[in-house]
């Protein structure tokens, strides 16, 4: 199995999810999440129903594995008022039209991670969020024993605003979650740090 930080210095393009990456982007989801999606799922990501996504790909692999999916990042808005963190944000008097950017999944390949990719695309969501002059926020969920991606997204500067207790349930086991919000386009907290 090639290691990208061993083998190469890989050349990382960013590209949209299509119909091909069906069966790739299910063998993906099933290594990478303990969480099972349905098949509906993963049609709507391919087809662009509704998810907005995003691959990585090494197109330098000396494989010719060129176009081999390396990492992956789905998410949506949705209107603010209609989200769990309504309560999390300050409005102003337009608060009826406000819409969040929820990030569903992101994962990285073993092989290829410590390289920047992920960080490289959650700043390109925060840029598209930040893009949508009515987007206050992006927000997310992590299982609660997932202590690198709490570091990561705490070092991406998203705010832990939350622990939701049984937010998973996964082989017959309830695991809590963390929600994290990073606000954009002047959102912000109700709270006052006062």
């Amino acid at each position: 199995m090639l290691d990208a930080r061993a083998g190469h210095r890989p050349t990382i393009v960013y590209r949209p999810i299509r119909p091909s990456d069906l069966e790739v982007l299910e063998q993906i989801h099933a290594a990478l999440f303990p969480i099972r999606y349905e098949r509906e799922f993963f049609f709507n990501v391919v087809n662009g129903h509704g998810i907005i996504s995003w691959a990585a790909v090494d197109i330098s692999r000396p494989d010719g594995q060129n176009d081999e999916l390396n990492w992956i990042c789905h998410y949506a808005y949705y209107p603010a008022k209609e989200s769990e963190i309504d309560d999390l944000l300050r409005y102003g008097a337009s608060r009826k039209d406000q819409i969040l950017v929820y990030v569903l999944t992101l994962g990285v390949v073993e092989r290829y991670r410590n390289l920047g990719i992920a960080t490289s695309l959650v700043r390109e969501v925060i840029k598209y969020a930040s893009s949508i002059p009515n987007c206050r926020a992006v927000y997310l969920h992590v299982i609660a024993y997932n202590q690198p991606a709490i570091n990561f997204y705490k070092k991406m500067l998203f705010k832990l605003v939350r622990r939701l207790p049984k937010f998973y349930y996964i082989q017959g086991q309830h695991y809590d979650s963390y929600l994290f919000v990073y606000y954009v386009n002047s959102g912000q907290s109700p709270f006052s740090p006062l």
